[in-house]
């Protein structure tokens, strides 16, 4: 068990924070992948925040326990948040809002990468209208965080209390929601009597690695983040990364010291912009699908799978490591994507 575990918990448990995962999301070896031939003798686990339940799951419930926690404490009956068009935050937040019984608006931008009916009708912007979100389509020129601010004044105005979440939910105090997240993988892993390698997420916004990577520092795991940037270049998401891990872990109140090397974002998977499905991606989720019976979504997890696979079979990891990664969920983004499975 990493020596200051402990320390990492009891900083956690001083931010207002509200339930809404069911409990202790799986971790699983993927026993059929292990085997292959490509996997050079490594062992692939996945933690399953695809499992978190509410909304369709995935990894944002994470960041918004804690977003959440916050906004009650300050009065909030409004949850804003933006996004793409098929936002996995904006489609857990009108959940999120649903359950506790507040109003919810969503301000999402168009994608320059598909106009199919599949992508603007289904998956997740289905599930938003579903989930009773009122729903702001930004046209292209518009800046979705000065629309937000306007609209926040203009709620404030009619006497309402609207809490603006951040774009991927990764705020620092968003970010502790993985910060707690690395508290229960190194829980896990000790029950297990595991050791990880390291641990593969897919980096968006960077708040999943970001808190992830904290909380390991916080707690003092020699265990690795690797993230696998699919919405800026590599070196804008390595700044972005190293910027906000530093600010959870000053948040945290640790005093633990974060290298500049620590944090390892690799481009390769991106594709020719965020959301453009590629070749290695379809492959690394049709792999998945077919070798385990498990779904990841084409924007994020497959990307970041995809890579996952390619440092394995290039041989960057020894026989016999144990590697993690992490199923940040999205699954309802499959269906929005249909045609660039044909």
């Amino acid at each position: 068990m990493p020596p200051s575990l402990d320390a990492l918990q009891s900083a956690l448990s001083n931010f207002p924070h509200m339930q809404l995962l069911e409990g202790v999301t799986p971790l699983q070896k993927l026993p059929r992948l292990s085997a292959m031939a490509a996997m050079n003798g490594c062992n692939i686990y996945v933690k399953r925040d695809d499992l978190t339940g509410l909304g369709g799951g995935g990894n944002k419930l994470r960041k918004l326990e804690f977003l959440l926690g916050r906004a009650l404490i300050e009065g909030a009956d409004t949850l804003i948040t933006w996004g793409g068009l098929q936002s996995n935050n904006a489609r857990l937040t009108a959940a999120v809002a649903a359950r506790c019984g507040l109003r919810c608006v969503l301000i999402l931008t168009p994608s320059s990468v598909r106009e199919d009916d599949d992508y603007r009708l289904n998956g997740n912007v289905l599930l938003n209208t579903i989930f009773g979100a009122s729903v702001h389509h930004l046209p292209q020129g518009i800046t979705p965080a000065a629309y937000a601010d306007e609209l926040v004044d203009h709620l404030q105005r009619q006497g309402r209390k609207p809490f603006l979440m951040p774009l991927g939910g990764s705020s620092p105090a968003g970010c502790l929601g993985y910060a707690a997240c690395a508290a229960e993988v190194l829980s896990q892993a000790a029950a297990l009597e595991l050791d990880f390698t390291r641990i593969v997420v897919p980096n968006g916004s960077s708040g999943t690695h970001s808190g992830l990577l904290a909380g390991l520092t916080m707690a003092g795991s020699a265990t690795g983040v690797s993230g696998y940037s699919v919405l800026a270049g590599e070196e804008q998401t390595r700044d972005a990364t190293l910027e906000k891990t530093r600010e959870v872990l000053q948040l945290l109140g640790s005093d633990a010291r974060l290298d500049d090397g620590a944090v390892v974002v690799d481009g390769s998977q991106r594709g020719a912009s965020y959301g453009s499905p590629t070749p290695a991606m379809l492959a690394a989720t049709r792999t998945m699908a077919t070798q385990e019976g498990l779904l990841i979504d084409p924007v994020y997890g497959g990307k970041a799978f995809a890579g996952l696979l390619a440092s394995v079979a290039r041989g960057d990891y020894k026989a016999g490591s144990n590697i993690l990664f992490i199923m940040t969920g999205g699954t309802p983004g499959i269906f929005a994507y249909r045609r660039a499975y044909d």
